[in-house]
């Protein structure tokens, strides 16, 4: 992407990575948000339990919605891959990007990024982690992400009211530079 890459965590710089080469195996345009997702599920426990939580939460039956969603992902060369392979994600994205200003990324893909850089700024973090790319994931509720999850019967809705994780002063599980000395 053209914009600033390092209001991005370590963590995510590995999950767009990872998005980045789904796509291109998956001979897809673009990166959308449903790459990001995938790739972010696989690389973060966090965003995981948010998801599981958000199911039980939303009294979904059976817990392990995160394998189930992944079960979707998986499935995009026969699945929604197939409906989606020449149409540009831009669902929600608000302004419209130019493939100068994203190349390579969908509107909404981009617009996520930017969202997620935003609401670690908002809680006052250097840099974007897991959980604030998945709570802008979700809030675009026309996303191909959410249109994901909601096949997977997690509420996309439910997700987006918990938008990050609370940042624990000493934990470094929620903290975006690493271990704090006690």
């Amino acid at each position: 992407m053209h914009w600033n890459d390092s209001r991005l965590g370590a963590e995510l710089r590995t999950v767009t990575a990872a998005a980045r080469r789904r796509a291109t195996r998956d001979g897809d345009r673009q990166v959308d948000t449903a790459h990001l997702l995938h790739s972010l599920l696989e690389a973060d426990p966090m965003a995981r339990e948010a998801v599981d939580a958000a199911a039980d939460t939303a009294g979904a039956a059976g817990g392990g919605r995160v394998a189930r969603v992944l079960g979707y992902l998986a499935q995009r060369a026969i699945g929604y891959g197939i409906a989606w392979r020449d149409a540009v994600e831009d669902a929600g994205a608000g302004t419209v990007l130019t493939a100068v200003e994203a190349p390579g990324w969908s509107p909404a893909a981009a617009a996520a990024l930017r969202a997620a850089a935003g609401h670690a700024a908002e809680r006052g973090a250097p840099r974007a982690g897991g959980t604030d790319l998945l709570a802008a994931l979700v809030a675009d509720q026309g996303s191909r992400a959410a249109q994901v999850l909601r096949s997977a019967g997690v509420e996309p809705q439910v997700l987006a009211v918990r938008p990050a994780l609370p940042r624990g002063a000493n934990d470094s599980r929620y903290r975006d530079d690493g271990p704090v000395a006690s």
